[in-house]
C-alpha cells in the first residue's frame, strides 16, 4: 500500500514524523506493506519517508511575505503533480499546511475521486473568520478529519464532514517530563541561574519580525535580573547562525541550541524554563503541556496586516491557541503595534514578581490539558488512517 503525506514548515515536519514511525509500526503489526511518499522535512525521511520535495522551510504568514516562496512552492507542486499522474498512491493524509494542502486536496479529488483524502491538523477554522463567514473548502474534498482539539471535531461535523476527534499528539511527545534538577544537568547550569527561553521562529519572516523584539526584551530582563540566562532552541539549520549573531548583536547573555539537537533535549528544556517568550503557535502548547509560563507575541509587515484586517478582515479573537482553547486572556499575548519589548518586559515582571499571576496561569494549563484528549493520539490517528487506507 501506498501512502502520500503532504505537510509543510518546522511543526508539519515533526508531526509527520512521529505520524509515520507510528503508521509503520501499526502496519507491520497488521501485516501491511507500506510505502510512505512526503511533502515534508529531514525529520520524516528520517522516520521513513521517502520525500518528493523539502517543504520544511516553505512557508510564511502574509503577502510580501509569501514572495520568496513562490518559485519553490511551484516547485513543490510540480514535482508533486508529475508524481501523482505516474504513480498515484492509495490514499493521502494531509497536516496542517493550510493553503498548499488544501489546493492540493482540492486536485486529488478532482483528477482521482476514488482516493481517500484524510486531513490530520486541520485548519482552525472554528477559531478565525475571514470576512463574516469565510472558510475553506476542506468539507468538500476529505474523506475524514482526525481532529486534535474538540472545537474542530464540533465545528467540522456541524458542517457535515467525517470526523473523530483524536487529541492533541503533543501528549504523547512529553509523556515523561524530567526533573528540574536532572534537566538543570544536562543544560549544563547551576540552580541559581533563571532560564528564559526564546523561541521566535519557525519561519524565516519571523527572524525579521519578531525576533529583535523579543532579544530586547530579554536584554532588559537581563539587566534587572543577571541570574536570566537565555537558550534559543533553532527551528531550522538555516536559522542556526543567525541566531546565535542576533544574541550577540543585541548583547543578550546566552546560547542557541543548534536545530539537530533540538528535539532531543526540548523536555529537558521546559522542564528547566523559568519563563517563555515566544511566537505564536503549536509552541504555545508545547509550553503549556510543560508548565511553563510564557509571553505570546506575533508581528507581520504592516501591508499585510492591512489588507488581513480592511480588505479580508480577517479576525480572530486571540492569536494563541492556549487563550483560544480556554475562550480567555491567561497568557499574555501581544500582536502587531502592541508587540513592543517594553510590553514585553512589564508582562513578564508582572509573572516574575507576582506569585499569584503565576499561579493562575499554571492552573489555566491544568484545565487546558483535560481539554487535550487523552495519551496515544499519534497511535489512534495511525489505526484510523490504516483503517481507511485498507478498507
Amino acid at each position: 500500500m501506498k501512502l502520500l503525506i503532504s505537510t509543510g514548515e518546522v511543526s508539519g515536519d515533526l508531526q509527520g514524523s512521529l505520524l509515520i514511525k507510528s503508521l509503520k509500526t501499526n502496519a507491520e503489526k497488521r501485516k501491511i506493506e507500506l510505502e510512505i511518499i512526503a511533502l515534508g522535512g529531514e525529520r520524516m525521511r528520517e522516520a521513513g519517508a521517502k520525500l518528493i520535495s523539502n517543504t520544511s522551510s516553505i512557508g510564511a504568514i502574509g503577502f510580501l511575505e509569501a514572495i520568496p516562496y513562490v518559485l519553490p512552492t511551484l516547485n513543490a507542486q510540480s514535482k508533486i503533480d508529475n508524481y501523482l499522474s505516474s504513480s498515484p498512491p492509495d490514499a493521502v493524509v494531509l497536516i496542517d499546511y493550510m493553503g498548499p494542502n488544501i489546493r492540493l486536496g482540492l486536485k486529488v479529488k478532482k483528477k482521482f475521486p476514488n482516493i481517500p483524502i484524510i486531513y490530520y491538523i486541520a485548519p482552525q477554522e472554528w477559531a478565525w473568520r475571514l470576512g463574516d463567514s469565510g472558510t475553506t473548502d476542506l468539507i468538500s474534498f476529505t474523506d475524514k478529519i482526525l481532529a486534535i482539539f474538540d472545537e474542530e471535531a464540533k465545528f467540522y461535523s456541524t458542517k457535515g464532514g467525517n470526523v473523530k476527534f483524536v487529541g492533541h499528539p503533543m501528549l504523547d511527545f512529553y509523556r515523561n517530563i524530567p526533573t528540574r534538577e536532572e534537566s538543570l544537568r544536562k543544560i549544563g547550569l547551576t540552580s541559581d541561574k533563571k532560564l528564559l527561553l526564546i523561541i521566535p521562529a519557525s519561519r524565516k519572516q519571523e527572524l525579521k519580525y519578531i525576533l529583535p523584539t523579543l532579544l530586547k526584551a530579554a536584554k532588559m530582563l537581563q539587566q534587572k535580573d543577571p541570574s536570566i540566562i537565555v537558550i534559543i532552541p533553532s527551528g531550522l539549520k538555516e536559522f542556526d547562525e543567525i541566531l546565535n549573531n542576533a544574541l550577540k548583536e543585541y548583547g543578550v547573555s546566552g546560547r542557541i541550541i543548534l536545530s539537530n539537537k533540538v528535539d532531543d533535549i526540548k523536555p529537558f528544556l521546559f522542564s528547566a524554563a523559568y519563563l517563555a517568550l515566544a511566537k505564536s503557535g503549536t509552541i504555545n502548547m508545547e509550553l503549556a503541556i510543560n508548565s511553563v509560563p510564557q509571553i505570546v507575541g506575533y508581528k507581520v509587515s504592516r501591508v499585510t496586516a492591512f489588507f488581513a484586517r480592511h480588505l479580508l478582515r480577517f479576525n480572530v479573537k486571540y492569536i494563541s491557541p492556549v487563550n483560544l482553547l480556554l475562550n480567555k486572556l491567561l497568557i499574555p499575548e501581544f500582536i502587531q503595534e502592541d508587540f513592543q519589548a517594553e510590553n514585553i518586559f512589564n508582562a513578564a515582571i508582572k509573572i516574575i514578581e507576582d506569585r499569584s499571576t503565576k499561579e493562575d496561569i499554571i492552573i489555566g494549563y491544568k484545565t487546558l490539558k483535560d481539554k487535550l484528549g487523552k495519551p496515544g493520539v499519534t497511535d489512534r490517528a495511525s489505526e484510523d488512517i490504516l483503517d481507511v487506507l485498507v478498507q
